[in-house]
């Protein structure tokens, strides 16, 4: 945005303080960018993205600062408090920068010449922009026009010898850090895909690995980041930052982490690729990279004289702290020290502005208050509204005034607001033991203070509230990752507990319903204390459990903490009658450890699934603590997951076994023992059983001496499928059993078939009669129906078919089909099998007939059994994937002993 104007000169206006001797000068500028902002409360944000992206483009880091601030309460005069829209201009020079804000408001505050110096107050909203420019800028000024007025104030660069970014003192040797015989610094090289491309010799040497090890792998691979998922930055997020400095590990090629201190500068070659050079020591010499911190000037002249004194580190100190929750105790503590309170707090506003959440107290026995929240308007007039200051003389003559401080024994107290742009983001204050300490100049010192951190405080919320949506979003998708990975009702139960605690709440309890006829069931209870989840069991199925109610959202339940405060009384008070004394017993220990347990917050979310209240998760914490809300959305987020997973878990249960059911019931309960015979069956349903298979199998007697059997496979899975099974199964016992042959039997099954309409489908069939001899062979009469023919091992080890194809049923109405009888001699062997053995794959490989019969040929001697085992074997070898079709095996062999 910047235009260059190579010898543009600009007259130097005059001092901003008015009566002070005017000096002029010429400039040369060498840049400039300017940009107009509406009348609206978010035109102070663009404006400060936009002088802060100009001056950084422009290499003016050391008075970025500064400028946002000045420009910040400049736009916020002009926009909000005039109405106006604001004009902002960025002028570049060699030896600082101008920025000139002007808007269309004139008459406002026309300074007169010799006026005192005290153009603004803190007490005031507005105003405080010109105050800003007396305390920080170099120069400063207001100018006016019949129809704008301007308000310019200028920032010189530090000066600072050539090439020196800081310096510190002359140390006596003794005094310096201590680095072993050689410093070592690590020079690695990111690209932008967080690979390593580049790793020097001392990263060999501190690491142990050799650069053409680690050449192209991410740098997350050898990295120990310590942080916690959605409350730090990753080092993921680090590597795409412009600058960065901090600590981590690298994990060595012995396995042991190396503590290091690392300075990342994020770089562009000369092809526009980005990359980011890291330098790394051992952590113990951080000196060598480490950036000095700034330190408060301690000198009151000093502080009065110095333009880069920042109001914001004169109360809070430096370095500031760089996590909200430090920010917020460092706050709630100097406000303590600076009214000479006994006790301070600090809350929060939720993003509709209508409660406030306790984020930082001191010196309140209130860690049970954490998080708690309370209304912001407590009631009518100036003194019920967190929205403005309020002194309190006497917490006694207005009880419930200030909810946070009941029962602590503070008597007065005074509060202020935050605010940013006019929005209230949060309240601060301080309390005293004494009635009557603080008046309304007590009132003033801590709004300016607190005026002074609003925007820091606020900076830092977002910057967290960010962080916990983005962990919030990655423990969302990994939950439902785990969630839809598994249908069994028990692991989806357990899931749901471990998700929740410890991330979510300390301890957890699942009830279920099975239907709405039905109460609450306690199905599982999870603490992150082992040893405390059999007495938390215990008091919960105790109680009575909670309502199902179906409306969204998380509600409290008192129930818990209520029945184990009274156990916890009733014990207490049996063991002080037994002994006289207390007593820390088994008994007493177990309940007051489970009371301490359910005291703190105890909400319920219900598990609504397919407009159905199917359950309710209970989330607790211990002893007075509460939830986050953000935590209650996210747990709201999860229920909702987790009932659908539940759900789910209970449809697939109930189709399985109903499915399970269905196949059993077309298979035979039993094989009969046919004398002379040895007969085995391997059955082997394909999927998870979710799903009724089409392959069956029967042995049954026909008559005395006389046994039917068959083999067969129907097209198609699922409910129509089974229909033809059962029909094929129990009409072949029916017709058998009637007297019809073989070829009859087939037939007249395969009429019934085809009466079914569109519900039929084709059917394989092998079906046959045997008669075992006297002389212990057996006869059979065999059909095969398009089935896989049947293989006869003879004792010699030659295989051959038993039989010849003929056409399949459930296709053609008029079938010629014909029998085939052979005799099976002492330790010849019929294997009959389903396709889902010749057909089974392995890439283009398929194991087909002739694998089949090597494998039969290979079988001489062995029982039926063992011959059906060695078949199964050689299926589940011929490919490593599990099987996609039902398998079925029909050995039966002719024992060698039996003959006469």
């Amino acid at each position: 945005m910047g235009l260059l104007i190579p010898g543009e000169h600009v007259p130097e206006p005059r001092q901003g303080n008015p009566g002070d001797e005017t000096r002029t000068r010429s400039s040369v500028i060498t840049a400039r960018a300017a940009a107009s902002f509406d009348p609206v409360g978010r035109s102070v944000a663009t404006a400060r993205a936009f002088v802060r992206d100009t001056l950084q483009g422009w290499g003016y880091a050391d008075v970025v600062d500064d400028a946002v601030v000045l420009t910040s309460e400049l736009v916020t005069n002009a926009v909000v408090h005039a109405g106006t829209k604001a004009d902002v201009l960025c002028l570049r020079s060699d030896d600082g920068v101008r920025v000139e804000v002007a808007d269309r408001y004139p008459e406002r505050e026309v300074p007169l010449l010799g006026s005192p110096a005290d153009v603004a107050g803190p007490d005031r909203e507005n105003g405080r922009g010109l105050l800003l420019c007396a305390a920080l800028a170099s120069r400063w000024g207001v100018e006016y026009t019949p129809t704008r007025k301007n308000v310019w104030f200028q920032l010189d660069l530090p000066n600072r010898p050539v090439g020196t970014r800081s310096a510190g003192p002359a140390l006596p040797t003794a005094l310096l850090p201590v680095t072993d015989g050689r410093v070592r610094v690590a020079v690695v090289q990111i690209d932008r895909t967080g690979a390593v491309r580049a790793w020097n010799e001392d990263a060999e040497e501190l690491f142990g690995y050799p650069a053409e090890q680690v050449t192209g792998k991410a740098l997350t691979d050898f990295a120990a980041w310590p942080h916690t998922p959605g409350t730090s930055t990753g080092i993921v997020e680090a590597l795409q930052l412009s600058r960065w400095e901090g600590t981590y590990g690298i994990r060595g090629a012995d396995g042991r982490v190396v503590p290091v201190y690392a300075s990342h500068l994020r770089v562009r070659d000369t092809e526009g690729e980005p990359s980011t050079v890291c330098l790394l020591v051992r952590d113990d010499e951080r000196a060598v990279l480490q950036t000095p911190v700034r330190q408060p000037a301690t000198d009151p002249v000093a502080l009065g004289e110095s333009r880069n004194v920042d109001p914001f580190e004169v109360f809070i100190g430096s370095p500031a702290p760089d996590d909200l929750d430090g920010l917020l105790q460092r706050t709630v503590e100097r406000a303590r020290d600076m009214l000479d309170g006994d006790s301070a707090f600090l809350l929060l506003a939720t993003d509709d502005e209508t409660e406030l959440e306790v984020r930082a107290t001191t010196g309140l026995p209130s860690a049970r208050q954490r998080f708690a929240r309370v209304p912001v308007e407590a009631g009518t007039g100036r003194y019920g509204s967190a929205r403005m200051p309020a002194v309190h003389e006497d917490l006694a003559a207005v009880p419930g005034a200030v909810p946070l401080l009941e029962s602590t024994g503070m008597r007065s107290v005074v509060t202020v607001p935050l605010k940013v742009e006019g929005r209230l983001t949060g309240s601060l204050g301080v309390a005293a033991e004494s009635p009557g300490r603080y008046s309304n100049e007590e009132a003033l010192r801590l709004q300016f203070a607190a005026d002074r951190i609003a925007l820091a405080v606020e900076s830092a919320r977002l910057g967290e509230l960010e962080r916990l949506r983005r962990g919030s979003l990655s423990f969302l998708v990994e939950a439902s990752d785990l969630l839809a990975g598994t249908l069994d009702r028990d692991q989806t139960l357990a899931l749901m507990a471990q998700m929740t605690v410890p991330t979510l709440a300390t301890w957890c309890a699942v009830y279920t319903i099975a239907d709405q006829a039905s109460d609450p069931y306690l199905s599982y209870v999870l603490h992150e204390d082992e040893e405390r989840i059999d007495g938390l069991k215990a008091l919960l199925s105790r109680i009575n459990p909670p309502e199902p109610v179906p409306t969204p959202g998380a509600r409290v339940w008192s129930a818990p903490g209520e029945a184990a405060h009274q156990a916890a009384l009733r014990v207490s008070m049996r063991d002080l009658g037994r002994s006289g004394s207390p007593h820390t017993g088994g008994g007493l220990g177990t309940t007051l450890s489970t009371a301490a347990t359910v005291g703190g917050e105890t909400v319920v979310l219900p598990l609504v699934a397919r407009n159905r209240v199917i359950g309710m998760l209970t989330l607790g914490k211990p002893s007075d603590d509460h939830f986050r809300q953000e935590i209650l959305e996210l747990a709201e987020d999860l229920s909702r997951r987790a009932a659908l997973a539940l759900d789910n878990a209970r449809l697939y249960s109930e189709r399985m076994a109903i499915s399970r059911s269905l196949q059993r019931s077309l298979l035979p309960p039993g094989l009969p023992q046919i004398p002379g015979v040895e007969v085995e069956v391997i059955y082997r349903a394909a999927g998870e059983g979710n799903e009724v298979g089409g392959d069956f199998y029967d042995l049954f007697p026909i008559r005395d001496g006389a046994y039917g059997f068959a083999i067969g496979d129907v097209c198609g899975t699922g409910p129509e499928a089974a229909a033809v099974t059962g029909l094929a199964r129990h009409a072949l016992r029916l017709l058998a059993r009637e007297g019809f042959g073989g070829p009859a039997v087939l037939e007249r099954l395969n009429a019934a078939i085809l009466d079914e309409g569109a519900r039929s489908r084709f059917l394989t069939l092998l079906y046959g009669e045997l008669w075992p001899q006297e002389d212990g062979s057996a006869i059979l009469k065999i059909v095969c129906a398009g089935h896989p023919l049947p293989l006869r091992l003879r004792q010699d080890g030659s295989v051959e078919p038993a039989a010849d194809p003929q056409p399949l049923l459930g296709v053609m109405e008029d079938l010629e089909l014909y029998e085939q009888t052979i005799t099976l001699d002492p330790g010849d062997v019929l294997l009959c099998v389903t396709d889902g053995i010749t057909e089974r794959r392995e890439g283009t490989r398929m194991l087909g007939d002739d694998g089949l019969t090597d494998v039969l040929a290979s079988c001489t001697g062995l029982t039926a059994g063992a011959v059906a085992a060695r078949v199964l074997r050689a299926v589940e070898r011929f490919a490593a994937e599990p099987a996609s079709d039902d398998m079925a095996i029909l050995s039966m062999r002719i024992p060698e002993q039996a003959k006469r």
